[in-house]
């Protein structure tokens, strides 16, 4: 398979185009106190940096990242297939190229061959593309597998969860586990917190289960609940014990419109 370079299709838009720019922007989000320490998995938004910077830069300065890293996101554009992964080639940003781990996304592919190779789901979805400078930024020489997620059945993320679980408990090294998600969107400020925080809830139970009823008896439009899921049930077989929540926010914190939001939150699973 020749390798693929993926462009960056959200920068200009999502984050700044210019390197400098865009370093000195992501610096800004990590707070200046934060103690990084491992974990298994997170939580971590997706939104434009002026409105989930914040949020993100707080996960993952709490995280002392491994090299090796799983990002799964949900599938907004609706192209490609369900299961979507790239296992070659590598993704650019204004701050320089991360490669795809074709070891660890060829080990994925073999536990769960549902996982389909699929580049045209990846091409256009922000979801993850907007994660790797945070990533660059704290780890330059990281490598990673992208998954985009167009599936919202329990069964079949649930047991993508037990398959991560299973090949990253197989290799030697640490993997980290990223869900790209948002929370609950264009809704007011207050409707929002509230059904974002039972969402959290869950989470912070590290209740994958709890998570998907919550967020479908209470429609709560979080983007990411299934790579949610698929982390928090991957976390718990490798043995996670705890959850934490970093920092939660609103689009209203930024925007001052507290009548249509977006939330964020950032959790951090050890």
């Amino acid at each position: 398979m020749h390798s693929m370079v993926r462009h960056p299709a959200v920068a200009g838009r999502f984050y700044p185009k210019d390197r400098d720019t865009l370093l000195g922007d992501i610096q800004s989000y990590f707070p200046p106190q934060a103690a990084s320490a491992l974990a298994l998995g997170c939580v971590a938004p997706h939104a434009g940096y002026v409105y989930s910077g914040g949020v993100a830069g707080a996960v993952f300065a709490h995280i002392d990242l491994p090299q090796r890293i799983i990002v799964l996101c949900p599938n907004h554009t609706g192209k490609g297939r369900p299961l979507a992964i790239m296992s070659r080639g590598a993704w650019e940003t204004p701050l320089g190229s991360a490669p795809i781990d074709s070891s660890l996304a060829d080990a994925l592919k073999h536990t769960f061959p549902l996982l389909t190779e699929d580049a045209d789901a990846h091409r256009h979805e922000h979801a993850i593309e907007v994660e790797l400078p945070f990533l660059q930024a704290q780890r330059p020489d990281f490598t990673f597998v992208p998954i985009a997620l167009g599936t919202g059945e329990f069964e079949v993320l649930e047991k993508l969860g037990e398959a991560v679980a299973g090949t990253v408990h197989a290799q030697a090294e640490r993997i980290l586990i990223v869900a790209s998600s948002d929370m609950n969107h264009y809704e007011n400020d207050t409707v929002t917190r509230i059904k974002d925080h039972k969402a959290i809830e869950r989470m912070l139970a590290l209740d994958a289960r709890g998570l998907f009823d919550v967020v479908m008896r209470e429609e709560i439009s979080m983007c990411g609940f299934g790579p949610a899921l698929v982390m928090l049930t991957a976390a718990k077989r490798l043995g996670a014990t705890s959850a934490e929540l970093i920092k939660y926010a609103t689009s209203g914190d930024v925007s001052g419109d507290r009548e249509m939001v977006v939330g964020y939150a950032g959790i951090v699973v050890r």
